[in-house]
């Protein structure tokens, strides 16, 4: 029937045989290709640092899985799944990983993947990363065994090794062409170019304002259904635009009218007006985000372990999530560094601390003889996810008897400042609070603020040999009792010596219209493949 329509249109316009010629001349597929797909959404905060190895800001990484890949991922379940490996091998001895990559791969620039690229990759991740860090340690070396194949040879049989390659969160070991990855860790990469699902537009990135990803024409997913951040990645929009409104209020009214198809993390408090709108859905986070209060060992007086431990006790958890998110619908009180409802959930040595112990906190300040040192608090002020939770921790701080700086900055400086050593009267900072995922706070080994590795443990640095022996006793034990013995003494001397403080638990709303479907919860980012519009 359209055919006919569109002959007698041609035909009408041009005449008969020229009809007839211009007709055969377009493929039919063209004649009714549909117009590209554009989805614009409001993240949480905007995309200033494009290297997700340089810092671990979720932003980064949500901008990282849309331009790069990963060798192993998590499914929907938690488990390991190759992801680029097409296949892979362990030794009878467990000391020798050969990794075999899948067919086709292809960077952004149209290179092909190659084996190399993906051992400098795992060598500059792990730089900066405390897992890739403790998998470097075990690792005599790689090798090369064709362009698609290389070989991860061990000291000694190390039972992480395919969790540490599908870590999920923080800091992420995304692969990148080896001339990228020749970077060092302690440079940011110039340039995005990963063989990932969408195209980063770095002519079309304007800070402030817009980033936009297209469609990677030459992206192979996987055949198997997608699950978690594992599985068939289909990039479904031909155009993806993160569009900058800082004001949450125009950003929510812009999702009701139309202008935009998704809010990242609608603050709680609005939920209520746009739910009314029968075109706009909700979806949670498969898992909760982690409040944490993080603690820099590196200058007074935060540099005495009984000061940081006094900390532990003034704080109480109810006000940062009654400040912050209000509805306890959407929140828990949980003690535990292992995020509660998890296997290495545990209440152990936390009896009176987080529950606002105030006398106790005066108590070792005294005896530690606090002098009144000013501890600086960075108060992020334009993510809702985090813009009331520095003003809770200097009202307990000052309770207590601490002297507080509370110092005001967008989040992009927060992150920034987090790498700096430097002094308190020269930009330096004492705390900041935050939020991390299940998944990046789930055990010893993946957690990033239980890196006692000394200079290598940012942001923070705290220097703890007792704490990295355990986590490497976690990391070679098979029992699974024994591993959460282990990680109950973990927690023990995280929270004595203050290496952070847990501050509860909380669940996002992301929302969107229903003129697109497919999407899948959130896991430690956005996810946007498998998506599309359906008008």
């Amino acid at each position: 029937m359209l055919a006919n329509v569109r002959r007698r249109v041609l035909g009408h316009l041009v005449g008969g045989a020229a009809a007839a010629a211009l007709l055969a001349a377009l493929p039919v597929t063209a004649m009714a290709q549909k117009p590209p797909s554009t989805l614009k959404v409001v993240m949480h905060s905007d995309l200033k640092v494009i290297d997700p190895i340089w810092v671990s800001a979720q932003i980064g990484r949500t901008h990282a899985y849309l331009v790069y890949d990963t060798l192993f991922s998590l499914d929907a379940d938690l488990k390991p799944q190759p992801q680029m490996v097409d296949s892979y091998t362990v030794s009878p001895d467990g000391l020798v990983y050969t990794f075999k990559l899948r067919d086709g791969l292809s960077w952004h620039d149209g290179a092909p993947v190659k084996a190399e690229d993906c051992i400098q990759s795992i060598k500059r991740w792990a730089e900066r990363d405390g897992v890739g860090q403790r998998l470097m340690q075990h690792t005599q070396s790689f090798d090369v065994v064709d362009d698609r194949t290389f070989k991860l040879t061990l000291k000694n049989p190390y039972g992480f090794v395919i969790a540490s390659l599908a870590k999920p969160g923080s800091t992420v070991p995304f692969m990148m062409p080896k001339r990228v990855a020749d970077t060092p860790g302690t440079q940011q990469i110039k340039e995005a170019t990963g063989s990932g699902p969408w195209i980063f537009k770095t002519d079309e990135w304007k800070p402030g304002e817009k980033v936009v990803y297209v469609k990677n024409p030459n992206y192979k997913p996987r055949p198997e259904p997608p699950s978690g951040l594992a599985g068939g990645k289909v990039a479904k929009f031909d155009r993806i635009e993160w569009l900058a409104m800082p004001d949450i209020q125009t950003a929510a009214n812009a999702l009701m009218t139309g202008e935009i198809d998704a809010i990242e993390s609608l603050p709680l408090d609005l939920v209520p007006m746009v739910e009314k709108n029968k075109s706009i859905a909700f979806m949670r986070g498969k898992y909760p985000g982690q409040y944490t209060f993080r603690l820099n060992w590196l200058h007074p007086p935060l540099n005495n372990p009984k000061i940081r431990e006094a900390i532990g006790y003034a704080i109480d958890q109810r006000p940062y999530l009654e400040a912050q998110i209000g509805n306890e619908k959407f929140f828990q009180l949980c003690k535990a560094y292992f995020i509660c409802s998890t296997p290495l959930a545990s209440t152990t040595a936390m009896d009176g601390r987080l529950e606002g112990n105030v006398a106790k906190a005066r108590e070792l300040l005294k005896e530690a003889g606090y002098d009144g040192t000013p501890l600086v608090v960075m108060h992020t002020t334009d993510l809702p996810a985090l813009m009331n939770l520095a003003p809770v921790a200097k009202s307990q701080l000052e309770r207590a008897g601490f002297k507080v700086d509370m110092q005001s900055m967008d989040w992009q400086t927060t992150v920034a400042r987090t790498n700096k050593r430097d002094a308190l009267d020269k930009g330096g900072w004492s705390v900041f609070l935050t939020s991390w995922g299940a998944l990046d706070s789930s055990d010893p080994i993946v957690s990033q603020n239980l890196n006692a590795s000394c200079e290598k443990a940012t942001p923070g640095w705290p220097c703890d040999k007792r704490i990295e022996e355990l986590r490497d006793q976690f990391a070679l034990e098979s029992d699974a009792a024994k591993k959460k013995a282990i990680a109950d003494e973990i927690q023990t001397r995280a929270v004595t010596l203050g290496t952070h403080y847990p501050l509860g638990e909380w669940y996002g709303q992301f929302a969107y219209r229903t003129n697109t479907k497919g999407w899948m919860p959130p896991m430690t980012a956005m996810l946007f493949w498998n998506a599309e519009k359906t008008q």
